[in-house]
Protein backbone atom coordinates (compact mmCIF):
# COMPACT_ATOMS: atom_id res chain seq x y z
CA UNK A 1 0.00 0.00 0.00
CA UNK A 2 1.14 3.33 -1.02
CA UNK A 3 0.59 5.86 1.73
CA UNK A 4 1.34 9.59 2.53
CA UNK A 5 1.68 11.11 5.99
CA UNK A 6 0.52 14.16 7.07
CA UNK A 7 -0.09 16.15 10.11
CA UNK A 8 -1.51 19.50 11.62
CA UNK A 9 0.05 20.87 14.20
CA UNK A 10 0.89 17.03 15.39
CA UNK A 11 -2.22 15.49 14.57
CA UNK A 12 -0.75 13.03 12.33
CA UNK A 13 -2.96 10.77 10.00
CA UNK A 14 -2.47 8.18 7.44
CA UNK A 15 -3.62 9.53 3.63
CA UNK A 16 -4.70 7.29 0.54
CA UNK A 17 -6.34 8.36 -2.40
CA UNK A 18 -8.61 5.65 -2.45
CA UNK A 19 -11.81 4.10 -1.89
CA UNK A 20 -12.35 2.31 1.73
CA UNK A 21 -11.04 -1.44 2.03
CA UNK A 22 -13.22 -4.05 3.61
CA UNK A 23 -10.62 -4.45 6.57
CA UNK A 24 -10.02 -0.99 7.10
CA UNK A 25 -10.65 -1.43 11.14
CA UNK A 26 -8.14 -4.16 11.13
CA UNK A 27 -5.76 -1.78 9.07
CA UNK A 28 -6.58 1.39 11.13
CA UNK A 29 -5.78 -0.69 14.36
CA UNK A 30 -2.12 -2.24 12.88
CA UNK A 31 -1.14 0.74 11.06
CA UNK A 32 -2.08 3.47 13.52
CA UNK A 33 0.34 1.41 15.95
CA UNK A 34 3.30 3.84 17.35
CA UNK A 35 5.55 0.33 17.94
CA UNK A 36 4.23 -2.27 15.86
CA UNK A 37 3.31 0.14 13.04
CA UNK A 38 3.73 3.08 11.09
CA UNK A 39 2.34 5.21 13.63
CA UNK A 40 -0.71 7.76 13.61
CA UNK A 41 -4.02 9.21 15.15
CA UNK A 42 -5.62 7.73 12.56
CA UNK A 43 -6.36 7.05 8.44
CA UNK A 44 -8.10 9.18 6.38
CA UNK A 45 -9.28 8.23 2.86
CA UNK A 46 -9.61 10.67 -0.10
CA UNK A 47 -11.76 10.09 -2.96
CA UNK A 48 -13.47 11.90 -5.74
CA UNK A 49 -17.64 12.90 -4.40
CA UNK A 50 -21.47 13.08 -5.89
CA UNK A 51 -21.86 16.30 -3.75
CA UNK A 52 -18.82 17.90 -3.04
CA UNK A 53 -15.23 18.33 -5.06
CA UNK A 54 -13.65 15.47 -2.55
CA UNK A 55 -14.99 13.33 -0.09
CA UNK A 56 -12.81 12.34 3.40
CA UNK A 57 -13.90 9.52 5.55
CA UNK A 58 -11.18 9.01 8.62
CA UNK A 59 -11.01 5.80 10.97
CA UNK A 60 -9.63 6.46 14.42
CA UNK A 61 -6.54 4.33 15.90
CA UNK A 62 -8.85 1.98 17.42
CA UNK A 63 -10.48 1.38 13.92
CA UNK A 64 -13.61 3.31 14.85
CA UNK A 65 -15.36 5.67 12.38
CA UNK A 66 -15.21 9.78 13.04
CA UNK A 67 -17.19 11.86 11.42
CA UNK A 68 -14.91 14.81 11.33
CA UNK A 69 -11.37 16.30 11.89
CA UNK A 70 -10.69 19.45 11.63
CA UNK A 71 -6.57 19.23 11.26
CA UNK A 72 -7.65 16.24 9.18
CA UNK A 73 -9.80 18.09 6.03
CA UNK A 74 -6.72 20.78 5.95
CA UNK A 75 -4.33 18.11 5.06
CA UNK A 76 -6.46 17.17 2.94
CA UNK A 77 -6.47 20.18 1.48
CA UNK A 78 -3.10 20.57 0.71
CA UNK A 79 -2.92 16.99 -0.49
CA UNK A 80 -5.32 17.32 -3.47
CA UNK A 81 -3.71 20.66 -4.16
CA UNK A 82 -0.18 19.74 -3.95
CA UNK A 83 -0.82 16.32 -5.25
CA UNK A 84 -2.88 17.86 -8.73
CA UNK A 85 -6.34 16.44 -7.73
CA UNK A 86 -7.17 20.30 -8.09
CA UNK A 87 -6.25 23.92 -9.44
CA UNK A 88 -8.76 25.29 -7.06
CA UNK A 89 -7.70 27.07 -3.76
CA UNK A 90 -11.87 27.02 -2.80
CA UNK A 91 -12.87 23.91 -2.88
CA UNK A 92 -15.63 21.76 -0.90
CA UNK A 93 -15.32 18.29 0.88
CA UNK A 94 -17.61 15.64 1.51
CA UNK A 95 -17.66 14.45 5.13
CA UNK A 96 -19.82 12.64 7.79
CA UNK A 97 -20.87 16.12 9.49
CA UNK A 98 -22.11 17.47 6.05
CA UNK A 99 -19.94 19.49 3.48
CA UNK A 100 -16.86 21.80 4.55
CA UNK A 101 -15.54 24.30 2.43
CA UNK A 102 -12.16 25.11 2.36
CA UNK A 103 -9.71 28.20 1.34
CA UNK A 104 -5.99 26.95 0.86
CA UNK A 105 -3.55 30.17 1.18
CA UNK A 106 -0.61 29.63 -0.74
CA UNK A 107 3.01 30.85 -1.13
CA UNK A 108 5.00 29.97 -4.54
CA UNK A 109 2.05 27.44 -4.92
CA UNK A 110 3.10 25.75 -2.17
CA UNK A 111 -0.22 25.39 0.28
CA UNK A 112 1.26 26.86 3.87
CA UNK A 113 -2.16 27.17 5.61
CA UNK A 114 -5.71 26.31 5.46
CA UNK A 115 -9.28 28.23 6.42
CA UNK A 116 -12.34 25.71 7.23
CA UNK A 117 -15.62 26.70 7.57
CA UNK A 118 -16.39 24.27 10.07
CA UNK A 119 -20.39 25.11 10.16
CA UNK A 120 -22.29 25.67 13.21
CA UNK A 121 -20.98 24.89 16.44
CA UNK A 122 -24.14 23.82 18.82
CA UNK A 123 -23.34 24.24 22.41
CA UNK A 124 -25.65 22.71 25.41
CA UNK A 125 -26.29 23.76 28.88
CA UNK A 126 -23.44 22.61 31.41
CA UNK A 127 -23.72 19.37 33.23
CA UNK A 128 -21.86 17.94 36.59
CA UNK A 129 -20.49 14.35 35.82
CA UNK A 130 -18.66 12.08 38.82
CA UNK A 131 -15.67 10.44 38.49
CA UNK A 132 -13.87 8.51 41.18
CA UNK A 133 -15.78 10.55 43.88
CA UNK A 134 -15.41 14.16 42.61
CA UNK A 135 -17.77 16.39 40.29
CA UNK A 136 -16.67 17.84 37.00
CA UNK A 137 -18.90 20.64 35.40
CA UNK A 138 -18.87 19.92 31.33
CA UNK A 139 -19.58 21.63 28.28
CA UNK A 140 -21.41 19.61 25.71
CA UNK A 141 -20.68 20.86 22.19
CA UNK A 142 -21.35 19.49 18.83
CA UNK A 143 -19.25 20.68 15.58
CA UNK A 144 -20.16 17.60 13.95
CA UNK A 145 -18.28 15.44 16.50
CA UNK A 146 -19.42 15.36 19.79
CA UNK A 147 -17.13 17.01 22.99
CA UNK A 148 -17.21 18.04 26.63
CA UNK A 149 -15.50 20.85 27.26
CA UNK A 150 -13.93 21.36 30.96
CA UNK A 151 -12.62 24.84 32.26
CA UNK A 152 -10.04 24.57 34.33
CA UNK A 153 -6.91 25.99 36.12
CA UNK A 154 -3.18 25.36 35.06
CA UNK A 155 -2.94 22.40 37.37
CA UNK A 156 -6.06 20.80 35.62
CA UNK A 157 -4.10 20.44 32.43
CA UNK A 158 -2.84 17.19 33.66
CA UNK A 159 -6.32 15.47 33.82
CA UNK A 160 -6.82 14.17 30.06
CA UNK A 161 -4.03 11.68 31.15
CA UNK A 162 -5.82 11.08 34.41
CA UNK A 163 -9.91 11.14 33.15
CA UNK A 164 -10.03 11.53 29.56
CA UNK A 165 -10.86 7.92 29.76
CA UNK A 166 -13.34 7.77 31.75
CA UNK A 167 -15.16 11.04 30.13
CA UNK A 168 -15.46 9.55 27.00
CA UNK A 169 -17.06 6.55 28.21
CA UNK A 170 -19.13 7.93 30.48
CA UNK A 171 -22.72 7.48 30.49
CA UNK A 172 -23.91 10.79 29.97
CA UNK A 173 -22.26 9.81 26.54
CA UNK A 174 -23.57 6.72 25.08
CA UNK A 175 -21.68 6.76 21.82
CA UNK A 176 -18.30 7.74 23.38
CA UNK A 177 -17.12 11.71 23.45
CA UNK A 178 -14.31 13.58 23.03
CA UNK A 179 -12.64 15.95 25.71
CA UNK A 180 -11.13 19.11 25.93
CA UNK A 181 -9.11 20.61 28.95
CA UNK A 182 -9.31 24.56 28.47
CA UNK A 183 -7.15 27.15 30.32
CA UNK A 184 -8.18 30.84 29.63
CA UNK A 185 -5.42 33.26 29.51
CA UNK A 186 -7.48 36.04 27.76
CA UNK A 187 -10.22 37.03 25.66
CA UNK A 188 -7.83 35.99 22.50
CA UNK A 189 -6.01 33.29 23.63
CA UNK A 190 -6.73 29.43 25.04
CA UNK A 191 -5.02 26.80 26.53
CA UNK A 192 -6.07 23.55 25.51
CA UNK A 193 -5.02 19.68 25.40
CA UNK A 194 -7.47 17.09 24.12
CA UNK A 195 -8.30 13.05 24.99
CA UNK A 196 -9.74 12.33 21.59
CA UNK A 197 -12.57 9.58 21.30
CA UNK A 198 -11.22 6.56 19.61
CA UNK A 199 -7.21 7.95 20.00
CA UNK A 200 -6.46 8.76 23.68
CA UNK A 201 -4.60 11.59 24.41
CA UNK A 202 -3.06 13.87 21.37
CA UNK A 203 -0.94 16.56 20.04
CA UNK A 204 -3.81 18.37 18.44
CA UNK A 205 -7.43 18.43 17.85
CA UNK A 206 -9.28 20.93 15.21
CA UNK A 207 -13.56 20.20 16.00
CA UNK A 208 -12.18 20.47 19.77
CA UNK A 209 -10.64 23.43 19.35
CA UNK A 210 -13.72 24.73 17.23
CA UNK A 211 -15.83 23.31 20.34
CA UNK A 212 -13.88 24.75 22.92
CA UNK A 213 -13.79 28.45 21.26
CA UNK A 214 -17.85 27.78 20.84
CA UNK A 215 -18.05 27.16 24.52
CA UNK A 216 -15.52 29.85 25.90
CA UNK A 217 -18.19 32.49 23.98
CA UNK A 218 -20.55 31.03 24.96
CA UNK A 219 -19.90 31.33 28.57
CA UNK A 220 -18.63 34.92 27.95
CA UNK A 221 -14.74 33.99 28.26
CA UNK A 222 -13.85 35.61 24.81
CA UNK A 223 -16.20 37.17 22.30
CA UNK A 224 -18.07 36.39 18.81
CA UNK A 225 -16.64 37.90 15.95
CA UNK A 226 -12.82 37.80 17.13
CA UNK A 227 -10.25 35.50 16.44
CA UNK A 228 -9.02 33.32 19.06
CA UNK A 229 -5.78 31.92 19.19
CA UNK A 230 -6.00 28.30 20.98
CA UNK A 231 -2.44 26.58 21.80
CA UNK A 232 -2.14 23.29 21.64
CA UNK A 233 0.30 20.72 22.40
CA UNK A 234 1.57 20.55 18.79
CA UNK A 235 1.06 24.32 18.19
CA UNK A 236 -1.92 26.65 17.58
CA UNK A 237 -4.93 27.54 15.59
CA UNK A 238 -6.88 30.52 14.55
CA UNK A 239 -10.46 29.80 15.52
CA UNK A 240 -13.19 32.57 15.15
CA UNK A 241 -17.30 31.79 15.95
CA UNK A 242 -19.05 34.34 14.44
CA UNK A 243 -22.22 35.96 15.75
CA UNK A 244 -24.50 33.38 14.34
CA UNK A 245 -22.63 30.16 15.50
CA UNK A 246 -20.39 29.71 12.28
CA UNK A 247 -16.94 28.96 13.19
CA UNK A 248 -14.13 29.25 11.07
CA UNK A 249 -10.43 27.36 11.43
CA UNK A 250 -7.73 28.64 10.31
CA UNK A 251 -4.11 26.33 11.07
CA UNK A 252 -0.87 24.98 9.05
CA UNK A 253 -0.62 21.33 7.16
CA UNK A 254 2.38 19.49 5.98
CA UNK A 255 3.41 16.20 4.39
CA UNK A 256 5.57 13.75 6.81
CA UNK A 257 6.91 11.62 4.43
CA UNK A 258 5.19 9.51 1.68
CA UNK A 259 5.79 5.11 2.07
CA UNK A 260 5.04 1.81 0.42
CA UNK A 261 4.03 -0.44 3.25
CA UNK A 262 3.77 -4.29 3.03
CA UNK A 263 1.79 -6.16 6.21
CA UNK A 264 2.75 -9.86 6.94
CA UNK A 265 1.27 -11.85 9.75
CA UNK A 266 1.57 -9.01 12.50
CA UNK A 267 4.26 -7.52 10.90
CA UNK A 268 4.28 -4.13 9.52
CA UNK A 269 7.10 -2.89 6.77
CA UNK A 270 8.15 0.28 5.98
CA UNK A 271 10.40 0.23 3.06
CA UNK A 272 13.46 3.16 3.08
Amino acid sequence: MKLTKMQGIGNDYLYFFSEVPENVTELAVRLSDRHFGVGSDGLIYISPSKTADFRMRIFNADGSEAKMCGNGIRCVGKYVYEKGYTEKTELTVETLSGIKHLKLHLEDGIVTAVSVNMGTAEVSDSCSVDIDGRSYTLTPVSTGNPHAVMFVEEEGLTLPETIGRKIEHHALFPGGVNAEFIRVKDANRLRMRVWERGSGVTMACGTGACASTAAAVHAGYCRAGQPVTVELDGGTLEITVQEDGTVWMKGPAEFVYEAEVTMTGGTTVCPQ
